[in-house]
């Protein structure tokens, strides 16, 4: 079935890309149980307390509702990410909010967390319950909310005994003054009180926080710094840019909003290793930004992801990116005759050192 959806990937371009999105759920949804791939053994990843068959994710934004975490999962994703998810119902910025830079292999969404809300999502969650595969929950703030941190909080406790992971997203820039969240002082109010949530209702399950990619590098050392005093899990490297390189040629490349995609992997792939050098292993990443074939994903590993995440590729490379990077990483790994893990970071100086991304 997903190759059939691949074939249909030209046609789905006809539509907007919005409605194409929504298409693509729905047929995903009616499709009929479907057994996970068999990975090969050398993609196998041990992070944050969870065995990841391979390491190749599904990001939030995809899955927005947790309608189709099972179908993706039996397309050869080895963990799904499903949100990000608010308290309360809300329809997000008005359309249309998804552009598709065919020219440059991105997208620009400025969606807003359009959010059905926690109720049916948990509902759908729920009658999940027992069946296979990781599946984290990616919780965000209702845009109108009086206290942001405690939608957080909501979400961590909605969510306790459902969710294989959590990710607080702080980095969407399309939810004003969201990313204010990630300076030193409101963070660390954040973390204290979503790590007390965990501990209280899903003690033992792993809480990540997903970064944004244009935080000016002393920042980012207050991220990290704030990350590794409060003993979270895990980072996700990158969410989407408010930047925009000089090579886009897509007459949408002014529309605001996050832009995603090819573009946006050369400045995701350096803060990835800007932070992992920062880390020093104090907790593993998540590289995210760009990855659209095997040699991206593999320099997101070298770069310091010990998992990747990816969705915008999908939009020009169909449902069989994911076995596509598999077998080339399962390749390389024969090649070299090492383990995944030895590849994880080894290149992360190498990065640092190179001139900034424009």
């Amino acid at each position: 079935m997903s190759a059939l959806l691949d074939l249909a990937l030209p046609f789905a371009r006809l539509l907007d890309p919005e409605t194409a999105h929504g298409l693509a759920i729905r047929s995903l949804a009616c499709l009929p149980p479907r057994a996970v791939p068999q990975d090969d053994a050398r993609l196998a990843v041990a992070a944050f307390g969870l065995r990841f068959p391979n390491p190749v994710g599904l990001a939030a934004g995809f899955d927005k509702e947790a309608q189709v975490p099972d179908a993706m999962l039996g397309a050869g994703f080895g963990f799904v990410e499903v949100g990000t998810l608010t308290p309360l119902p809300q329809p997000g910025n008005p359309r249309p909010r998804n552009f598709r830079l065919t020219e440059d292999r991105a997208v620009i969404n400025r969606y807003g967390f359009n959010s059905g809300g926690h109720g049916p999502a948990k509902a759908r969650l729920t009658a999940r319950r027992g069946r296979p595969g990781i599946v984290g929950v990616n919780v965000g703030a209702n845009k109108e909310a009086s206290d942001r941190v405690a939608d957080y909080v909501a979400g961590i406790k909605t969510f306790a005994g459902l969710a294989s992971y959590f990710t607080a997203n702080v980095s969407s820039p399309n939810t004003p003054g969201l990313r204010d969240l990630q300076e030193e002082r409101a963070l660390d109010e954040l973390l204290a009180r979503i790590i007390e949530a965990r501990n209280e209702a899903a003690p033992g399950v792993p809480l990540l926080l997903k970064i944004a990619p244009d935080l000016a590098l002393p920042h980012l050392d207050g991220v990290v710094q704030v990350a590794r005093r409060r003993g979270i899990d895990g980072l996700i490297v990158s969410n989407t840019t408010i930047s925009r390189p000089p090579t886009l040629r897509s007459a949408h490349k002014g529309e605001t909003g996050g832009l995603s995609g090819r573009p946006l992997f050369p400045l995701a792939t350096r803060m990835l290793a800007e932070t992992y050098v920062r880390a020093d292993g104090a907790f593993p990443l998540i590289g995210a930004g760009g990855i659209d074939s095997p040699e991206t994903a593999l320099a997101k590993i070298e770069a310091g992801a010990s998992l990747i995440q990816l969705y915008s590729a999908l939009v020009y490379e169909g449902l069989g990116l994911a076995e596509r990077i598999k077998a080339g990483l399962s390749t390389r790994l024969a090649h070299e005759k090492l383990p995944l893990a030895a590849l994880v970071g080894r290149k992360a100086a190498m990065r640092v050192a190179e001139p900034f991304p424009a």
